[in-house]
């Protein structure tokens, strides 16, 4: 039934689309949205750096950003119908926040400075920054205050995203608007590789939202379980649509919803009735190994996944990315079956569209463990998301794990629930998905190739993972990303020790406390003088030498443990 659904809502005009009745038993009070695949995808402006510094004995380049966290309102509903324009609190005004775009080996210092009358914290999710600039869910930005977060950009080119993670109120900041992409790029990958780039490489934010019938945000404030919103919307418009060129482009699909899983597909207006292949070309942790070809998808909440489509067979049609119905226990509405359109033209403004190499990157895989270190139960008791029972507001508790700098360790990550779903993040490693038992029972083809930041547990489901715990060490979280779940309580952390006895390595300025009082909030909401920028704060943090000799680093952990056990 589900299928004959999805294939009906494919070919329906838009008309009566809108006018289909929600499939959920849930409560379906929220405002009919009647423009489906009318209003033009948006694109989110690109970040300009305000300033640049180099050490002029190092030559080490650090861009300066600023940022402000500020509400403003966007036209949701149409206002021609009597809706209100929706009130949101996001990056520089805009959401999804701008874009940036930066240069591997070039670091960058963003200055975020919080307009808003609640606290903020920021996260650069899959970044190994040091503990002070990770995002620390204590280590707020209070009004009208402002903090300096350095981040290194050395890892491998990746699809990052950055996005609030303040204590207990995470749902709501980023539901309301406080998230945006971080693209790490490697132009001599790019070069070595043709993959689309340009405009043909385009974000797209995926999440579900719920609307109340003036047009704002119902909140998920007093939310406990979840929300996951009978509206779709890309880069913050309901069901878009984009006009591209019969080639191929590369989409960076992150799933930004507070607790929507989705399970993708495409369909062709020419042929409706069967499912459109799509190559997987990257994860969260960048690029994988192999390209991957599919015509099936799950992303959860925080996963990104890099797909490449090539519209050349399909001009003059339109190409759907639907989202199957039934999926786990993310309720079906009226059209949370569809995501985003295509409309291929009938020309190719470029003539370049390669195909698309087979291998990719050599992946940085650790040695299994044959033995699992840790095994963590996400789950609800006496009303509460915990993880071995316990919840980051116990504090003498939280550390679960204490992994030794630089060793692998494997986590078993488990879900005893037959009734919820958790997509788990952990914090500053790249990880590889090794086993998957219940649920989807499998490894799926596009995950056995990539390396990742988030797993989805699904219900009654064990996943393995190994993961180097390294370059730094310090304290940093791992949590459930359906966000109303971390909030109530599900989020805990590990600390990486640096006991290594005859290592090798004097990390000379110690950076493993996430709530060093050195790089705290600091009142002052600007402008900021220049001089001061780049005669004193940016020498100070560069001075830090945190992140230059991460190359060095590694090398020596690999050196160590290549004769040393835990």
């Amino acid at each position: 039934m589900a299928l004959s659904l999805v294939l009906l809502g494919a070919l329906l005009p838009v008309a009566v689309l809108s006018q289909v009745a929600p499939t959920s038993d849930d409560d379906w009070d929220s405002p009919v949205y009647t423009e489906i695949f009318q209003h033009p995808l948006p694109i989110p402006p690109l970040a300009q750096p305000v300033a640049t510094y180099t050490n002029s004995t190092t030559g080490n380049v650090i861009e300066y950003y600023e940022m402000t966290i500020e509400k403003f309102a966007l036209q949701t509903y149409p206002a021609s119908q009597g809706f209100q324009a929706t009130n949101y609190v996001g990056y520089n005004g805009t959401a999804p926040g701008p874009t940036f775009r930066v240069t591997k080996g070039r670091e960058a210092v963003v200055r975020f400075t919080n307009l808003n009358d609640r606290p903020s914290v920021i996260h650069l999710h899959g970044s190994f920054s040091r503990a002070p600039f990770d995002g620390w869910a204590e280590d707020t930005l209070p009004p009208n205050t402002h903090k300096d977060y350095y981040y290194p950009n050395r890892q491998d080119a990746r699809t990052l995203w950055y996005h609030d993670h303040a204590i207990g109120i995470t749902a709501v900041n980023a539901y309301y608007g406080q998230a945006g992409f971080y693209i790490l790029e490697d132009p001599e990958q790019e070069a070595r590789l043709g993959l689309p780039q340009g405009e043909y490489d385009i974000p797209l934010m995926l999440a579900g939202k719920q609307f109340l019938r003036s047009g704002q945000l119902l909140s998920p404030e007093d939310e406990r379980d979840s929300l996951y919103g009978d509206v779709i919307t890309v880069n913050a418009q309901p069901w878009p649509f984009l006009l591209v060129e019969p080639r191929k482009y590369r989409f960076r699909l992150l799933d930004a919803s507070i607790s929507r899983t989705f399970k993708l597909y495409m369909v062709a207006s020419g042929r409706p009735n069967q499912r459109v292949p799509f190559s997987v070309v990257g994860s969260d942790s960048g690029l994988v190994s192999t390209t991957t070809n599919t015509t099936s998808l799950v992303i959860a909440m925080a996963e990104r996944w890099d797909v490449v489509i090539d519209f050349a067979p399909f001009i003059g049609q339109n190409v759907t990315i639907m989202n199957e119905r039934d999926f786990q226990k993310n309720p079906d509405y009226a059209a949370t079956d569809r995501v985003l359109q295509f409309r291929v033209g009938q020309t190719a403004s470029s003539l370049a569209n390669n195909n698309l190499p087979t291998q990719l990157l050599t992946l940085n895989l650790p040695a299994a463990p044959a033995t699992v270190d840790h095994k963590f139960t996400f789950e609800r008791k006496h009303g509460m998301w915990l993880i071995n029972g316990v919840g980051f507001e116990d504090v003498p508790n939280r550390i679960l794990a204490k992994p030794q700098r630089g060793d692998t360790e494997r986590w078993t990550l488990e879900n005893k629930s037959g009734g919820w779903s958790h997509p788990i993040h952990i914090h500053l490693v790249d990880f590889q998905i090794i086993g998957r038992s219940g649920g989807r029972e499998l490894v799926e083809n596009y995950e056995r190739v990539a390396l990742k930041d988030v797993v989805y547990l699904e219900e009654n489901e064990e996943v393995d993972v190994i993961a180097r715990y390294a370059p730094w060490d310090g304290v940093y979280m791992f949590h459930c990303h359906n966000l109303v779940h971390e909030d109530h309580d599900m989020m805990a952390a590990f600390n990486v020790t640096d006991l290594l006895t005859d290592f090798g390595y004097t990390d000379a300025v110690r950076l493993g406390d996430p709530m060093d009082a050195r790089f705290r909030a600091k009142p002052g909401v600007g402008p900021y003088n220049m001089d001061t920028v780049l005669n004193v704060d940016l020498p100070l943090l560069d001075g830090l030498n945190a992140y230059q000799d991460v190359a060095e680093v590694e090398e020596a952990l690999k050196a160590y443990w290549s004769t040393h056990t835990s």
